[in-house]
């Protein structure tokens, strides 16, 4: 009797226990997916684009700048002159560029007409005195030579006369080519040099790019600040991302535009709703300060979570729980059927493998 009842208790055991075991697992299953993260930080580093005195810095650290505000200025009395120039040296290039375009002036056109009437004048004459001449030598009233100076004369007054028409044909016809085109070259390098002036000068100030605060003052007004050299830093409000990892067993539970809530500290009962945008290719072991209730040398895989409705209760930076939300957890759990297959063992990790992923 006593051998009977022994045996039936050892029966409702087991099958107490098996009833546990298949219950707990079928609750693990359908749990709702648990990752841990950090709010990642969206930081920029401000500097001046030229180098020169810092003539003010507008905000200090802690201080909210909103997109287009002037945080910190530069003396910028250099670049001011600089530009001045090149405007002076580009309203010179026009200049030039309208006179080759515009061709020589009326009066210039008149000037040449003039001088050819008079040595066409001067020619005329020549001619006679040159025919006078040669007939009086004829005669023999003149010597050879005095007729020879005649003549030559006339041959120099023809040839004043061809250079003088050659002039009015180049004054009525303008400028070549060539120097028109050479004048617009230098009007747009003028024009190229008055840009990168206003530029340089746009260059000395430090525009917000972004609403944000300013985590850090790095230069103070009287310091010279070279090209490039950190004025501020600058903490982002948008996007906010969380950096979350999950482990590689729950990896198939996670896809992009996934639906998750995500809890702070100082928010546990009112989540921020957000949705994963970004899921690693590579394997990588749990990063040190990140807190999980797995072991730290479990292969995850980084996620990106962008939060959809930040406000100021989210940091840069702090701890943050995320959860898949129930409408996603409910759609990638397994079904109870598949949950009564016993998922294959995952493979361990050995010590070498472990040093090696580090």
């Amino acid at each position: 009797m006593n051998r009977k009842r022994i045996l039936l208790i050892l029966a409702l055991a087991v099958a107490c226990g098996v009833t546990w075991a298949v219950v707990r697992k079928n609750g693990d299953a359908g749990k709702a997916l648990k990752l841990y993260g950090n709010v990642d930080i969206r930081e920029v580093e401000l500097s001046f684009r030229v180098p020169g005195r810092v003539a003010e810095v507008r905000v200090d650290e802690g201080d909210t700048v909103k997109a287009g505000d002037v945080l910190a200025v530069l003396d910028a009395q250099r670049y001011r002159d600089a530009l001045a120039k090149a405007v002076g040296d580009r309203d010179v290039a026009a200049a030039n560029m309208s006179k080759f375009r515009a061709g020589y002036r009326l009066e210039e056109v008149a000037q040449a007409r003039a001088t050819v009437d008079q040595v066409e004048a001067q020619v005329e004459n020549a001619v006679r005195v040159a025919r006078r001449r040669e007939e009086l030598l004829k005669s023999g009233a003149i010597s050879a030579q005095e007729r020879d100076d005649a003549v030559a004369q006339r041959d120099a007054l023809l040839a004043q006369l061809q250079s003088a028409r050659k002039g009015l044909q180049l004054q009525a016809s303008g400028f070549r080519a060539e120097e028109v085109l050479g004048a617009e070259a230098q009007l747009r390098a003028a024009e190229a040099s008055v840009a990168a002036a206003m530029t340089d000068l746009a260059d000395t100030e430090i525009i917000a790019p972004s609403d944000g605060q300013v985590l850090s003052r790095v230069r103070e007004p009287g310091a010279m600040a070279a090209a490039g050299a950190n004025v501020l830093v600058l903490s982002l409000n948008k996007p906010v991302w969380v950096r979350a990892y999950v482990p590689e067993p729950s990896l198939g539970k996670v896809h992009l535009g996934m639906a998750v809530n995500v809890y702070s500290d100082s928010r546990p009962d009112k989540p921020y709703s957000g949705t994963v945008g970004f899921i690693s290719p590579v394997a990588e072991f749990t990063p040190k300060n990140v807190e999980t209730e797995a072991l730290r040398t479990d292969l995850v895989y980084r996620l990106r979570i962008v939060v959809d409705d930040p406000d100021q209760g989210i940091r840069q930076g702090m701890p943050v729980t995320v959860i898949a939300a129930p409408a996603a957890a409910s759609a990638s759990a397994p079904s109870t059927s598949a949950s009564s297959t016993p998922a294959p063992a995952a493979a361990p990790v050995s010590n070498a493998t472990r040093t090696s992923g580090q």
